[in-house]
């Protein structure tokens, strides 16, 4: 395997590349990044290309992600799914965290990373995507073929009954209930939760379900917690018809997302990975490019079409 390198260095296997693309874009700020995008097409071309994403890919929408080096300098206590069952007063701090950060992730607008991503789609250039992300704006940016790993924030379902309301509803259900804290907020996680004072957590009143009165939990995988067999069989199908598959701002950290990796090699399907900093698959990986994605996106996208 080929050694990780910084941009605007690409590193590849040999022999990765099937047709052809011009090497450089009609317009581009800086040709080195030109390049290394030129690099990626080429080996994305004539190929059925599907797209794992990850939380760098919402950072340009202003959502954080979990792993750049200015997060891990925070200190972060993610609620866990046996946590969050077990008890009432798990259930009180998730949600009046998460009150607040909604604020910040339910007003998020896709970027131009999204929206060159569901331009591929439409062009038939991308297959699929794959996302662990929960923010929904996979499908707001216009992509159609998406499959939520760990679900979408923008519903709630009751552990009770199963009943499933809008989390748009839910927010103004505790809106309700707890009037004069509404609209403090600290700093925001990918998923919502938010940082705020113990003793707001403590004065939060959480509503139940509007059907049976049951425990609501937002209709997303937590920590600790499997992705349905069934979502994880959809998953593995949309892999099986792809030619190649495309990370796109994960650190592959979580096994959700990097066992794709594992079995795309396994499968001797290229796998090319774009993220600002070092992942779990580089070390596997055709090819690994540094950037942004609202910008290498579109570059992607010029080239390839």
């Amino acid at each position: 395997m080929s050694r990780v390198v910084p941009a605007p260095t690409v590193r590849t296997r040999p022999g990765a590349y099937p047709g052809r693309v011009p090497s450089t874009p009609t317009t581009s700020p800086d040709p080195r990044s030109a390049g290394t995008v030129a690099d990626l097409a080429r080996l994305l071309a004539g190929r059925r290309t599907l797209a794992l994403t990850g939380a760098g890919l919402s950072t340009e929408s202003g959502i954080p992600d979990y792993r750049s080096p200015e997060r891990l300098a925070r200190p972060s206590n993610p609620m866990r799914y046996q946590a969050f069952v077990g008890s009432a007063g798990a259930q009180q701090r998730y949600w009046a965290r998460s009150f607040r950060g909604w604020q910040n992730v339910g007003g998020a607008r896709p970027n131009a990373g999204h929206r060159a991503l569901a331009s591929l789609e439409r062009s038939g250039l991308v297959g699929g995507v794959l996302t662990q992300n929960v923010d929904g704006l996979h499908q707001r940016s216009g992509s159609k073929a998406v499959l939520e790993l760990h679900g979408n924030l923008r519903v709630v379902r009751c552990l009770g009954c199963g009943a499933l309301e809008p989390r748009s509803s839910v927010q103004t259900r505790m809106s309700e209930l707890n009037p004069a804290t509404t609209g403090f907020w600290k700093e925001v996680a990918p998923d919502g939760d938010a940082e705020i004072p113990q003793s707001l957590i403590e004065a939060f009143r959480v509503p139940g379900c509007t059907v049976c009165g049951g425990v609501l939990k937002p209709d997303v995988v937590f920590f600790g917690e499997n992705v349905p067999p069934a979502r994880l069989l959809l998953a593995w199908a949309m892999l099986e018809r792809a030619d190649a598959l495309l990370v796109l701002g994960s650190s592959l950290t979580v096994y959700s997302g990097y066992r794709f990796v594992e079995r795309a090699v396994r499968e001797g399907k290229p796998v090319a990975i774009v993220n600002l900093g070092p992942t779990r698959g580089d070390a596997v990986a055709t090819l690994k490019l540094e950037g942004r994605l609202g910008t290498v996106l579109p570059l992607l996208e010029e080239l390839l079409r």
